[in-house]
């Protein structure tokens, strides 16, 4: 099972919205960044805003952040944007063979493994902030966004 995109969308989004002039970051401007439809970024703007993570109200143009990026965990996207659906990140085929002793004993062996995978993952994205995603960005792009340079890890 994957994550969903949903979560490095809404990553993308925030870092716009940081370095984007107030007003200007549009649901169209941000979708033509991210090359999809722009009803997917006002979903996704929704579910961050209902996060408190920034505010955008119906009809006005362009959301703003809530709080600086530096202040906002990867973990906090993750959770506010439902990237990892029912049931975890991993999920473990259905039904196999109870007459079969390794079907009979698979979920009980694989359960425990996937779920520390999952929570190491997990705080990984707790210990890392937009800004440091952002600092790679401008790292990685050559930019010189002076918000993000003490960005780190």
């Amino acid at each position: 099972m994957n994550i969903s995109t949903k979560f490095p969308v809404a990553v993308h989004t925030l870092i716009l919205l940081s370095v984007s002039e107030p007003g200007t970051a549009t649901s169209e401007f941000i979708a033509s960044s991210v090359n999809t439809n722009p009803v997917v970024i006002r979903r996704i703007t929704g579910m961050l805003g209902r996060a408190g993570l920034v505010e955008a109200r119906a009809g006005i143009a362009g959301a703003r952040l809530q709080k600086p990026l530096a202040d906002i965990t990867l973990f906090e996207v993750y959770r506010a944007v439902g990237a990892v659906g029912e049931g975890g990140l991993f999920g473990l085929h259905e039904s196999p063979n109870p007459d079969c002793e390794v079907g009979r004993n698979i979920q009980a062996a694989m359960n425990p493994i996937l779920l520390a995978a999952q929570r190491a993952m997990e705080q990984v994205l707790r210990d890392t902030s937009v800004a440091d995603v952002a600092g790679d960005i401008s790292h990685l792009d050559g930019l010189t966004l002076p918000e993000f340079s003490q960005a780190g890890r």
